[in-house]
């Protein structure tokens, strides 16, 4: 037996991602198997606690992108059922899945974000189209993979814009849109990665131009002025710190024409392909796919063996947290 024992890789689930999970998912499962790891691929479409019941693992390898496996839900399940896993606790999970608080956070600690009003249903339109000259951003509370994003060029975009991004919460992000460069920095091990820069059509790095557009270009590492690429990546490691992740990340920003760094998001469980923006940043730092997956896969295993003299799995403040703090799936 090897010395992490079995891991399974929890992949898919309920979310607007399912897909994308499934193949962040085959790829760390493959990883691990090439690794010669006693690894498990366990597609998620029902209740994941009965089903780790049956597999009994060691380590759980979270591949759940959007709501229920970035947002603490699946964390605290696994909490409670006293498995240890890969990636952020479940507070952190939480703040950084909720972008509304997560950039709260990222102002009251002094990192720039785009300037942003937060909308409910039924605002006045007028109020919006005043305060915020076009181009500018229509994106969910909580969505990930550019799901519901919108970039509002003419007025007469933005009603249907919003109706979107209503469709996945009651509350939505109007942002102010950062003429400039799109960057993403990875964190691993609280170390920033390589800086890709990501060149999309029309400037926009949608859902479209992450999964759909071939013409979509990525620069690792990214060619930045050395004072630009260096602040880019302290911005994106004090986000991942500030929100009080672990592991690794990947922090999404906009680089303007003066060289200032605006901080979108943070991703706690990023793209996990071998073509994914993640994957790319560790490839540039002479780290294989295969060596990030079980770099993760001993991160988990350390807290594991740590159990002993410190009983905190999470971020939880010493509390052990309960399914009742998330949602099971529908």
């Amino acid at each position: 037996m090897n010395r992490y024992g079995k891991i399974a890789v929890l992949a898919g689930g309920p979310s607007s991602e399912r897909q994308i999970s499934l193949k962040s998912g085959r790829a760390i499962y493959d990883a691990l198997i090439r690794k010669n790891q006693d690894a498990v691929f366990v597609d998620i479409a029902g209740d994941p606690c009965n089903i780790l019941s049956r597999i009994n693992p060691d380590i759980v390898f979270i591949a759940l992108h959007g709501r229920f496996g970035e947002d603490g839900t699946i964390q605290a399940m696994l909490e409670k059922s006293s498995l240890y896993y890969t990636g952020s606790g479940v507070e952190a999970s939480r703040r950084a899945m909720d972008k509304i608080a997560s950039g709260e956070i990222f102002a009251a600690n002094g990192i720039k974000t785009p300037r942003r009003k937060i909308v409910e249903r039924n605002h006045d339109l007028r109020d919006i189209l005043m305060e915020f000259k076009t181009p500018f951003v229509v994106k969910p509370q909580s969505e990930g993979s550019s799901i519901g994003l919108s970039v509002i060029r003419d007025g007469s975009q933005l009603r249907d814009a919003l109706e979107r991004a209503f469709g996945y919460g009651e509350k939505t992000i109007v942002e102010e849109y950062v003429h400039g460069r799109e960057v993403t920095v990875g964190v691993l091990e609280d170390r920033a990665l390589p800086v890709v820069e990501i060149v999309a059509k029309d400037e926009v790095y949608d859902y479209g131009a992450k999964y759909e557009d071939k013409s979509t270009k990525y620069i690792v590492p990214a060619d930045l002025k050395k004072d630009v690429y260096d602040s880019a990546q302290r911005s994106g490691l004090r986000a991942h710190n500030v929100l009080g992740c672990r592991d690794f990340s990947r922090v999404d920003m906009r680089v303007d024409g003066k060289g200032d760094i605006f901080v979108l998001e943070v991703n706690t469980i990023p793209g996990m392909t071998e073509r994914s923006l993640l994957p790319k940043a560790a490839s540039a730092a002479g780290i294989s796919f295969e060596d990030l997956c079980m770099r993760l896969v001993d991160l988990a295993h350390q807290r594991r063996s740590d159990r002993g003299a410190d009983r905190r799995l999470s971020d939880c403040d010493g509390r052990r947290c309960h399914s009742s703090e998330g949602e099971r799936p529908n």
